[in-house]
């Protein structure tokens, strides 16, 4: 369990690197009900790093899975004025924003997928100047989680205490066992920031995977794509990292210079409904075909999004190696399965990843070959045999990973 030193250790970790927090700065925290100490160890922390004001935004999967049972469609769809307003307020005052990631797997297992897909579209619409805000770093934000009991158990589940053993492994994918974390993480960010100075400086113009589950893969890159890691630096200049944990690096696709089959290396976990063993075939740049063994339905309704989710916005790379792979353990939860195995996102790309995109139009990004979409869904590719080629444009290429591991 999250207590004690470990707890604070946790909490500064969150305040002082994650997002970074400056004195007089306002913070919102996304926390589950059930866990409102982890909220108010958040809050003790940016108080004492000197924030003005600290809120709290409760989310309760109980109340939401009664909604879905009893409430219509159109109900549901309608997102109130001041749940958009709430969001707005905290990209137009420069709060910084901390979201803990702690989803039951099977939350809304047995609600229709249609109602789970509208009430996403729906949000997902209402909440797109904030969405755009995070994506193009206009203000810190944050990512973390903390074990719940649903989730636990999904992932242990045959221990005794499941609680326990959850917070054991998220301790140790975030350094917290290590005697001093802060330290610990600045000296991974460094390791992290050399392989993104090495991928930038081979400028390559596309990326091939491959492996023996069938994925065969040739993703372009975007014109001035940029590859980032841990450390990101947001508008007003101020450092931060906006996942904890994180072992990536990650650039821009080209939406239009994508061909091939992927197939899904590890489940995803996609509005509480659980997809896998899935596979998307790709024909310049967008998802011509696609089949699941488990959860096609869900994944029918996220490629019906919007036309933007039928191409890819973000290509990340991390090696089989790397602590939370290691660990062996499926997390279910895309914050750690996605630092586990090389993954790709459908939906919008990071403005960031462009050379100056966070100074370009959304037509200036597109003719860079940045995708547009209202939603950023991230799912895992990286088998213990994936080969990754980068090529130029000599078409010279270059081996960046091995049986899913770097080569750099």
């Amino acid at each position: 369990m999250l207590t004690g030193k470990t707890l604070k250790n946790y909490s500064d970790l969150v305040i002082e690197l994650g997002v970074n927090l400056q004195r007089g700065q306002g913070l919102v925290i996304a926390c589950p009900v059930e866990k409102t100490e982890i909220a108010h160890a958040l809050a003790r922390s940016a108080y004492a790093h000197g924030a003005k004001i600290v809120r709290v935004r409760y989310s309760d999967e109980i109340l939401d899975k009664l909604s879905y049972d009893n409430a219509t469609v159109d109900t549901l769809n309608e997102v109130p004025k001041w749940m958009r307003e709430e969001r707005n307020y905290i990209a137009d005052n420069g709060f910084c924003y901390v979201a803990i990631s702690a989803e039951n797997p099977n939350a809304f297992k047995g609600v229709p997928t249609e109602k789970l897909s509208a009430v996403s579209v729906s949000r997902s619409k209402a909440f797109k100047k904030f969405s755009d805000c995070v994506m193009a770093n206009g203000i810190r934000w944050c990512v973390v989680s903390v074990p719940t009991l649903e989730w636990a158990k999904q992932v242990f589940p045959a221990s005794d205490n499941p609680v326990e053993e959850l917070s054991e492994a998220i301790e140790k994918t975030m350094r917290l066992d290590l005697p001093e974390p802060i330290k610990a993480w600045k000296e991974h960010i460094e390791n992290l920031d050399k392989r993104a100075s090495f991928l930038n400086d081979k400028r390559f113009k596309e990326l091939r995977f491959s492996s023996a589950n069938g994925t065969d893969l040739t993703v372009g890159l975007a014109d001035g794509h940029i590859w980032l890691s841990a450390k990101e630096k947001a508008k007003d200049g101020i450092d931060f990292i906006a996942n904890l944990p994180t072992e990536e690096v990650f650039t821009a696709p080209h939406c239009e210079r994508v061909n091939g089959v992927v197939k899904s290396a590890m489940p995803l976990i996609y509005n509480g409904q659980t997809i896998d063993e899935f596979s998307l075939t790709f024909k310049d740049g967008k998802v011509i075909d696609f089949d699941a063994k488990l959860g096609y339905d869900a994944l029918k309704a996220l490629l019906k999004t919007d036309k933007g989710i039928l191409s890819i916005g973000e290509v990340a790379l991390i090696g089989k190696n790397s602590p939370i792979a290691k660990s062996g353990i499926l997390f279910y939860n895309t914050l750690f399965d996605e630092n586990a195995s090389c993954h790709l996102a459908l939906g919008k790309a990071y403005p960031t990843t462009i050379k100056d995109g966070d100074n370009l139009t959304a037509k200036e990004l597109k003719a860079r070959g940045a995708n547009d979409s209202i939603e950023h869904v991230d799912f895992m590719i990286g088998t213990s045999d994936l080969s990754v080629v980068g090529i130029d444009s000599d078409g010279v290429e270059s081996l960046i990973f091995q049986d899913g591991d770097w080569e750099i």
